[in-house]
């Protein structure tokens, strides 16, 4: 009788998995470097903001630029291990593939919040640094953690759903292609062309956020932008694990 491998056990060997990647450094390095230099270049351009809200929406803008490294992330830790054989191996040990799915998912939700969160605060270092603020700009205020919270709740949805897609497609080009389509391209495209139902498109595609606004887009309120992000991200995870069990290796 084989023995079930321990969930922990599986925890490790994904993020062991994750950080021998290159791509996985490169990838938060530019996400961290695009997100925290724009929220200083920000900053230093923007001198004054009426409130804390709306300094911490001008250093937040970064985001939306760098969110696409964390998709690309996400693609990765599922489309690599099929690219160089190894879920062959993954699979062998945990026949169950749906928890190697699920490790996967939390090594890699993991790695997002912790990343977001910390490029967050540092541009709320920014604007408390260089924007004058009538008050100031505080860490312990809602005006400065609610932002950077749905910053981080934003971005970890669209590594998820990276992961998602990359177990849905297996190839890293269609799944970073259908990722950055969804988040990226196709939102402000239908906003633009403007419209009834092109509005209500864009509105119902898991568009990129910037803190509590949505990017280049069609306006949604920040709870029902991330619901419907995260009604992507499950739908397509849902479908990748059903496939999952179901291929072929």
């Amino acid at each position: 009788m084989s023995r079930v491998v321990p969930f922990r056990a599986l925890l490790g060997s994904e993020w062991v998995k994750l950080r021998s990647l290159r791509s996985t450094w490169w990838c938060l390095a530019v996400y961290v470097d695009v997100a925290v230099g724009a929220g200083w270049l920000a900053a230093g351009t923007t001198h004054t903001a009426a409130d804390a809200g709306t300094a911490m929406a001008a250093v937040l803008t970064g985001f939306g630029f760098a969110q696409p490294a964390l998709l690309v992330l996400g693609v990765l830790a599922m489309s690599a291990e099929f690219g160089s054989g190894m879920a062959l191996a993954s699979f062998a040990a945990v026949p169950r593939r749906t928890r190697v799915l699920a490790a996967k998912t939390v090594v890699v939700a993991l790695v997002s919040v912790l990343a977001t969160a910390g490029a967050g605060l540092l541009c709320a270092l920014a604007a408390r640094t260089l924007v004058a603020v009538p008050g100031g700009v505080s860490f312990g205020t809602a005006a400065v953690l609610r932002p950077v919270a749905v910053q981080v709740a934003a971005a970890t949805l669209v590594a998820l759903l990276g992961l998602a897609l990359g177990t849905l497609l297996r190839s890293t080009a269609g799944a970073v292609g259908a990722g950055l389509a969804l988040v990226l391209v196709l939102p402000p495209s239908l906003a633009l062309a403007g419209g009834h139902v092109g509005g209500r498109i864009s509105q119902a595609l898991p568009e990129l956020r910037v803190g509590e606004q949505a990017f280049f887009s069609v306006p949604t309120g920040w709870t029902a932008g991330l619901l419907i992000a995260a009604g992507w991200a499950v739908v397509a995870w849902a479908a990748g694990a059903v496939l999952l069990e179901r291929r072929d290796v």
